[in-house]
């Protein structure tokens, strides 16, 4: 980020932010897993979920999980399995309360201090979903399109970054309440868009920068 070319009122509280919220993600998926089980216990649910690098993963460790970051509460290496708990809040604001067993997710462990920097910043904190509108197969990719309540802060630009399901994309034929993104082979096979119907729900998380702008602005 050029944080140079932005006036000091804007890159300071970015600044701030991820110095104490230092888990960050980049919407790059690193594998899909699948929900195994499921567990209810007063109003939270329990994810088991598998995939091919459970067994690198270690207790209070962050994933993100289609968008949402969750902590790691146990680890089964040789089921390959991890579990995860989502509180109420969480199940409010995404649309975790509709998986069930069998269901594919995208999975990314936050950026390491060596890593590259190959998306966006994503923290992993849904605001809210938005309802899948369309899906046209364009000989060779895809195009979605989206649909969410409008409100402060819910803002997309054109070529402008969003997070859906955890996948960073770029927008394009932005309004106040929708847009579209384009999804190319690579990306509709190792992630969960080839899974996507219209109708079906998905987390958002709007760009942090354009939040923190947004606020300033009164917007």
């Amino acid at each position: 980020m050029l944080y140079h070319l932005l006036p000091v009122r804007i890159w300071l509280p970015l600044i701030y932010h991820f110095y104490h919220y230092p888990s960050v993600f980049t919407g790059i998926i690193e594998t899909l897993g699948s929900i195994s089980a499921i567990r209810r216990e007063g109003s939270n649910i329990h994810f088991t979920v598998a995939s091919g690098f459970a067994s690198e993963l270690k207790i209070d460790q962050s994933v993100a999980h289609d968008g949402v970051c969750l902590t790691v509460v146990a680890v089964d290496a040789a089921a390959g399995t991890h579990v995860v708990t989502a509180i109420d809040e969480t199940l409010q604001k995404t649309n975790l309360s509709t998986w069930a067993p069998g269901r594919r997710v995208n999975l990314e462990r936050c950026l390491a201090a060596n890593g590259r920097f190959d998306g966006h910043i994503v923290q992993g904190h849904v605001d809210l979903t938005a309802t899948c509108e369309s899906v046209a197969d364009q000989n060779g990719s895809w195009l979605y399109r989206f649909r969410h309540e409008a409100g402060p802060g819910r803002v997309t630009v054109e070529k402008g970054s969003i997070c859906i399901n955890g996948t960073s994309l770029t927008c394009f034929e932005s309004t106040d309440d929708g847009f579209s993104v384009a999804i190319i082979p690579y990306t509709y096979e190792h992630t969960t868009f080839q899974d996507l119907r219209p109708g079906d729900r998905v987390n958002l998380e709007f760009d942090i920068v354009g939040k923190y702008v947004a606020k300033l602005l009164g917007k």
